[in-house]
């Protein structure tokens, strides 16, 4: 039954209120409103009620298109007095992306790294000395476990060569092919899953099993572009998979990324916790800092509540206890993350545990990493506020 005295409004008082419930339609790639992005052109309300509203889309073939047209006509169908709704949907000139482009950077120059020094994110990059300790796996749920807290959170699958990233988050198809960013003009939109922006060479290639085979000065090039031209917005925490080893990635992300606190992941058999050392090492050498160990696969739990050592014990702290000497401050190990099957399983199906199953020892020692990290805040110790003194 109309409000009474909704229909009492005047056509221009309703233009006013749809123009103020449009304010809460968000782009769902840039998760900001499409008010605020100019994605809005002319809206008006009619003597019977009827709205018509102009929306323009970043690009042709916006894959986000159907999404934010329902939420527009959602929107403004809320309104009370709106009797009907017409959505006149179009594309952005190219003068209106570059001033698109420009807002989202904030003055930023084009190509120039947002995670530097001056910056509010706290960047952590996860290392290993060697593969198959499951890196990537942590980083992904740790990230979904972080997001979860409410925190802004990103990850740069810097793993070139063995990306993994976007099957264990699900954005893969049957085919085993990451979706392609979305660009508007040199700015590219990462994916979302699980409330996490992810960047991945996987994302660019034509499936999970095409092979990647680069030196040096492609694989620094495609980091710098992944921190440059990858619109990530505010973020709160970022999240680094280096690959395993001390190679020339590892090498980039120091120069690149000088501020980074780096997590060396482990597995407890001495052999790597060896090569886990070196990786914490070299990203000293580069001026960061190691903030914490996390030994994974710490033990398989059995139904007697024993537990199967099957890779050894004590490789996470002893990497903690050889990181920590000469240190003004120990590097603690963070967590023993359990063997679990429902973790392996959950990469293999792109669905993280921290969300599949959080009760799953595995899960809750992740969790346990994501409490502590989430409470250590940005800091601004040397950071520039961009304030002046008048």
């Amino acid at each position: 039954m109309p409000d009474s005295a909704a229909d009492d409004r005047t056509a221009a008082e309703l233009t006013t209120a749809v123009e103020r419930a449009l304010g809460g339609v968000i782009d769902p790639e840039i998760r900001k409103p499409i008010a605020d992005l100019d994605m809005l052109g002319a809206i008006s309300v009619d003597d019977a009620g009827h709205a018509s509203i102009a929306v323009k889309l970043t690009i042709v073939g916006c894959p986000a298109a159907d999404t934010i047209e329902r939420d527009v006509r959602t929107a403004a169908a809320s309104v009370p007095g709106v009797t009907d709704v017409s959505v006149d949907v179009s594309v952005m000139t190219r003068e209106e992306r570059a001033a698109l482009t420009e807002k989202l950077r904030g003055g930023r120059a084009a190509r120039v790294q947002q995670f530097g020094p001056d910056s509010l994110t706290t960047v952590y990059a996860v290392t290993s000395g060697k593969g198959g300790v499951g890196k990537s796996t942590l980083t992904a749920n740790l990230a979904v476990a972080l997001a979860e807290r409410g925190l802004r959170v990103g990850i740069v699958d810097a793993d070139v060569h063995g990306f993994s990233i976007p099957g264990i988050l699900g954005l893969v198809d049957a085919s085993g092919a990451a979706p392609r960013p979305t660009r508007v003009d040199d700015m590219i939109l990462p994916p979302i899953a699980y409330g996490v922006k992810v960047v991945s060479i996987g994302m660019f290639v034509d499936s999970s099993s095409a092979a990647v085979a680069w030196r040096g000065p492609m694989l620094h090039r495609t980091i710098q572009q992944f921190l440059g031209d990858v619109y990530f917005g505010d973020l709160d925490v970022l999240l680094l998979d280096l690959p395993p080893g001390t190679g020339d990635v590892a090498i980039s992300i120091g120069q690149l990324l000088p501020n980074a606190e780096v997590l060396v992941v482990t597995t407890p058999q001495p052999a790597a916790a060896d090569v886990a050392e070196r990786s914490g090492v070299v990203a000293r050498q580069t001026g960061q800092r190691v903030v914490g160990v996390i030994e994974n696969m710490a033990g398989l739990p059995q139904p007697d509540g024993t537990v199967l050592e099957l890779f050894g014990s004590g490789g996470g702290a002893e990497v903690a206890r050889r990181l920590s000497v000469g240190q003004d401050k120990a590097v603690p190990l963070l967590a023993s993350v359990p063997l679990s099957i429902p973790l392996r399983a959950g990469g293999d199906q792109g669905a993280p545990i921290v969300v599949t199953d959080p009760a799953d020892a595995a899960a809750l020692a992740i969790r346990a990493v994501a409490d502590r990290l989430a409470t250590r805040g940005r800091g601004l110790a040397g950071r520039k506020l961009g304030l002046t003194v008048t």
